[in-house]
């Protein structure tokens, strides 16, 4: 009532198991196969007979399963409350700009813990005289409780309490002190460690008072440029601090050109040691950072042709995609490194798209003798706006004052590398040199990450990190600008999508963060983890998937650049949303709103689906009322949802929602800070839904174990996350086991998604239900399961769980089927059903498939995944440019139909299945899987036609089919002659690396601050001798070493 009538609301209440999709359908099977001979003889299949088979089948069905969910009680129940709803109207721009201020409050929190740690460390440093002698214990994390034969604690290893945690993840960890971890080839007693860490001991109070403050953080650290890592809360497993936290937190954005030297001096262990050379800068790179590489001799090529005069940016992507070609670089011919360096200048010169900040030439030689002064004076002096930075390979020294001198003339940093082992000390002196500028200039830069796996927490969870620099403040280094470290903390971006909440978004709606780059934060679409064997495994690149490989709709990518640069708005979009692992796909008009989270380089949506979340339908129920329903013991809400907060408070992290929510409305628990709004949906829902426990109980007591075998379970389940359920057989029948429990993420309601069984529903027609396969059990036998959505204003879902397997009696209907079905035996005709159940109809029988998309019965939808990892062979080139090239399926069944699409989850589940890789690379040990792009076909059912038949010419034969939509259900009855067989060639597609795509510079947001260069840095401390700087490279070899 007072809704616009263009506008579907959000159906408040559903119930049911795993179905089929919106019109993407089941099908009943009958075959002349299983006709008596009589029958087989006769050519013509007869049409009446057909639909009086689907009529009475239909009829027996929705009879059966109307009855057993008790749809018509809930339905009355709800008619008779619909006179004291009212429909609130949800504002989506309103709603981002309030989930985005609560997101902007939390982060400044964090922002607030970590100024603090920066303060204390460099006013403790400021205040500490370094002593050569000092003693010190602390507490080692790889030694502390450990005790030696005589029963006494080790050096470094004395007493430290740890308890298990639930805020972190349950580990073994001490709150009220840190401890310290050291790279195991690091001499733990080094005075410049010892120095580090007892100036380093005045972060405890601060770690300490922090999280009194903000209980929500986690991990806080220091990490040392001498090497060590200060960690809190402390605890014994070893954690490593990202390479890349630290480096962003030191270093402004890069454009960085790699020259390195092919020629046939260059051969053996220099060319070996060079390639781990570029291998290593290109580690120390990250997603604000530009890069390009170019190998020299007789001539200048670039190493990768299509990115030839441009820079690029160095994600993961094009940085394992530069290191496999680094690989193949092969030394012959005469150096000549004027060339390479006028090619490298002209390209940073010319940059348009960028970190356009710090710009470098890294170039990486056995020696220069030509005359290279006269392309600096052309190109780079006398402002040196362009650093370079020289690599002298090998051990010979001749060529050595050529290579410094380049780099001490142009602001760089000269070294010599002549091992392997030497490789990661002096490329690092780059970093050293680059962070002068905003260490002299004591500018405090925020940076934060990219999504990335929490391994403190030994978890899968997906985090961010905010981090700062910590300087010296001594006026004697100001000069040489000395970067003490570097402090953080973690945020689970869990945490952060709790501030905007499921109920408030709708069935099909969801909130997302990405970064200035346009990569993704959170996504309720976004895969991050893959499945090896039975370990789950990150992707490799889970932490640069771009927003439009997540909303690629947005084929323009106007939400994208919207998002990028910060904007306030509104879109709207036609979109298709891939549901079961991308076997269905649901047709939905999307509304975004969006905006970004002030202080940070992240920007926040918020998708809202015409109909269903742009309305919510409040009820109004007395606490009284609706505490003593929420009682009952069939009733259970949504377990990670925020009902109230149990989190922050250690007596209530025990509590389920329900638990907590009960005790907030009977006042045991005062201090309980809940949602107010969701709980009086809560109450609600609980009290009209209420009715069905009896229904249900009376029902399972009065059931004939004769005639209604099969039946297995209802249960229902409400847009505020309440759900009911009732078992008509022992719980040790029921057959999916998972289902509606943790181990089934998608039959329940999680804080990513409503259940799929709900979404699927809320798009089909009312009054009718939904019939779907779900994944097998134990015994291998499919099970049935149905949805159905009624009413107009309210929709309600009833499930009964119906199984089947091969024999009658196991089939729900088989039993009233037999007189319908007239000479067929019921037992042959279900018997072949079951040995096709769950496959998509195109590999069972693609002729057939093919002549009902020719007829309009169905229609072919592509949609693409990129996302999906494909099995490459171990020594194929390409396979491992992740998301540069678009792979083709294999196309099976018929010319128009794609790659099957299971419906259930088997050896061959969508995008992971062998169907995606060139059959002669089928099943080999050393295949691989690898981040690919995939485009595939979804076949969507035209409701509108209800019935069709037809003769397909096979050449030696004829085959008829009969195809019948079986009413109120998602279901049709096809009847086919299997006896005439046809058979489809599947044409071959190949894969193709696209050099446009490769080349294309998606737009991003550059950070807010750059520092290149300052007045007062020390331009001649540029390396080759003993001095302060080589102290700081020795020392922030150790840091590195543990950052691996």
């Amino acid at each position: 009532r007072g809704a616009p009538a263009r506008r579907r609301p959000e159906p408040l209440l559903m119930a049911g198991a795993c179905r089929m999709g919106p019109w993407a359908v089941p099908w009943m099977m009958l075959c002349l196969l299983c006709l008596p001979p009589w029958a087989r003889a006769q050519t013509k299949i007869p049409l009446e007979t057909v639909k009086s088979w689907a009529d009475a089948f239909g009829g027996e069905l929705y009879s059966i399963v109307t009855k057993y969910s008790g749809s018509l009680l809930l339905q009355k129940k709800y008619k008779d409350v619909e006179p004291t709803l009212k429909i609130k109207e949800v504002d989506g721009l309103e709603l981002v700009k309030k989930f985005s201020e609560q997101m902007e409050s939390m982060l400044r929190r964090k922002v607030e813990a970590v100024e603090r740690l920066v303060e204390a460390a460099e006013d403790a440093d400021l205040n500490h005289e370094y002593n050569s002698s000092l003693e010190f214990d602390y507490y080692n994390s790889l030694l502390i409780n450990d005790k030696d034969e005589n029963d006494n604690y080790v050096e470094l290893g004395d007493e430290f309490i740890l308890e298990p945690n639930e805020h972190f993840n349950n580990l073994l960890v001490n709150t009220t002190y840190s401890d310290i971890q050291l790279p195991t080839n690091v001499y733990n007693k080094d005075p410049a460690i010892l120095n580090g860490v007892y100036m380093s001991e005045a972060l405890n109070p601060i770690f300490v008072d922090n999280f009194e403050r903000d209980p929500t953080l986690t991990w806080q650290y220091f990490g040392s440029s001498t090497g060590f890592f200060r960690l809190y809360p402390g605890k014994t497993v070893e954690m490593g601090f990202a390479l890349s936290v630290y480096i962003q937190a030191a270093t402004s954005p890069k454009d960085i050109v790699i020259i390195v030297d092919v020629s046939g001096s260059m051969k053996g262990l220099r060319m070996t040691i060079a390639k781990h050379t570029i291998v290593t800068i290109l580690d120390t790179l990250g997603e604000n950072d530009f890069v390009n590489i170019i190998a020299y001799n007789d001539y200048v090529h670039f190493i990768e042709p299509c990115f030839k005069g441009i820079l690029v940016q160095a994600d993961r992507d094009n940085r394992e995609h530069f290191k496999q070609l680094v690989e193949e670089l092969q030394a012959k011919g005469v150096g000549t490194v004027s060339k390479a360096l006028t090619e490298s200048f002209k390209i940073l010169r010319e940059v348009r798209v960028g970190g356009l900040c710090n710009q470098a030439i890294m170039l990486i030689t056995d020696g220069a003798v030509e005359d290279y002064e006269a392309v600096f004076e052309k190109y780079n002096w006398p402002d040196r706006k362009v650093r370079v930075f020289t690599y002298l390979i090998g051990r010979e020294v001749t060529f050595a004052p050529n290579v410094k001198w380049i780099a001490c003339n142009n602001k760089g940093y000269y070294t010599q590398i002549s091992t392997l082992a030497d490789v990661q000390e002096n490329v690092m002196e780059y970093l050293h040199v680059l962070s002068r500028p905003m260490v002299i200039n004591h500018d405090h830069d925020i940076i934060w990450t990219e999504a990335y796996m929490d391994s403190a927490a030994q978890s899968l969870l997906l985090m961010t990190t905010v981090a700062m620099p910590v300087f010296s403040k001594k006026n004697e280094t100001r000069s040489h600008g000395i970067l003490l470290g570097v402090v953080g903390s973690d945020v689970p971006l869990r945490e952060l999508l709790k501030l905007a909440p499921r109920y408030k978004l709708g069935v099909h709606g969801y909130a997302f963060l990405n970064t200035n780059n346009g990569y993704i934060l959170s996504h309720p679409d976004l895969r991050p983890l893959y499945k090896e064997g039975k370990k789950l495994k990150p992707k490799p690149n889970y932490n640069s998937v771009d927003l439009s490989e997540v909303e690629w709709e947005d084929r323009d990518e106007i939400l994208r650049s919207a998002m990028i640069n910060g904007e306030t708005g509104y879109l709207s979009m036609d979109v298709k949303v891939p549901v079961d692992k991308g076997k269905r796909v649901l047709f939905l008009t999307n509304d975004y709103f969006f905006t970004d989270i002030s202080g940070t380089p992240f920007s926040l949506g918020v998708v809202l689906s015409r109909g269903h979340g742009e309305y919510i339908l409040l009820g109004n129920t007395s606490v009284e009322e609706g505490l003593h329903d929420l009682l009952q013991p069939d009733l259970s809400l949504a377990n990670e949802w925020i009902y109230c907060i149990t989190d922050i408070d250690p007596d209530h992290r025990k509590l389920s929602q329900l638990e907590a929510v009960i005790r907030f409305l009977t006042g045991e628990e005062p201090d309980l800070e809940c949602d107010e709004e969701l709980v009086q949906e809560v109450l609600f829902d609980a009290v009209v839904t209420a009715p069905m426990e009896a229904y249900w109980t009376t029902l399972a007591l009065n059931m004939s174990l004769d005639t209604e075998a099969g039946i297995e379970m209802a249960f229902l389940g409400t847009r505020a996350g309440l759900m009911r359920s009732a078992l008509y057989v022992g719980s040790e029948k029921i057959s999916n086991k998972k289902f509606l429990t943790q181990k089934d993420k998608e039959s329940i309601f999680t804080m990513d998604h409503f259940p799929l069984w709900y979404r699927r529903a809320a798009e089909h027609p009312p009054g009718s239900f939904i019939y779907s396969i779900v994944s097998e059990d134990e015994s291998g036998n499919p099970n049935l399961n149905t949805e159905q959505t009624e009413g107009k204003r309210i929709k309600p879902l009833f499930t009964p769980h119906i199984p089947h397997g091969p024999h009658p009696d196991t089939f729900i209907a088989a039993s009233r089927l037999v007189g319908t079905f007239g000479k067929f035996t019921v037992y042959s005709i279900f018997l072949f059903f079951c040995l096709q159940t769950g496959k998509f109809f195109g590999a069972v029988d693609g002729s057939v498939m093919t002549q009902l998309l020719n007829m309009g019965m169905f229609r072919r939808v592509t949609m693409y995944d990129y996302q999906a990892m494909c099995k490459v062979p171990y020594h194929h080139h390409s396979g491992a440019r992740p998301l540069l090239s678009v792979r083709s399926l294999s196309m099976l069944a018929s010319p128009s139909l794609g790659c099957p699409r299971l419906a259930r989850a088997g050896p061959c589940a969508p995008l992971m299945c062998p169907c995606l890789v060139p059959p002669a690379h089928r099943h080999k040990k050393h295949d691989t899987l690898q981040p690919c792009d995939t485009e595939y076909p979804v076949f969507v059912y035209e409701p509108a036609i209800k019935e069709t038949n037809g003769l397909i010419d096979c050449g030696d034969c004829q085959k008829m089919f009969v195809a019948q939509q079986i009413i109120s259900s998602n279901l049709l009855l096809l009847v086919t002659d299997t006896v005439c067989d046809c058979i489809l060639n599947s044409p071959a597609h190949n894969a193709s690396v696209k050099c446009e795509r490769m080349r294309s510079q998606k737009l991003r947001r550059r950070p807010d601050s750059c520092h290149a260069f300052h007045p007062e840095e020390n331009a001649q401390d540029c390396g080759g001798a003993a001095g302060l700087s080589v102290c700081a490279a020795l020392l922030l070899l150790p840091l590195v070493l543990l950052l691996r």
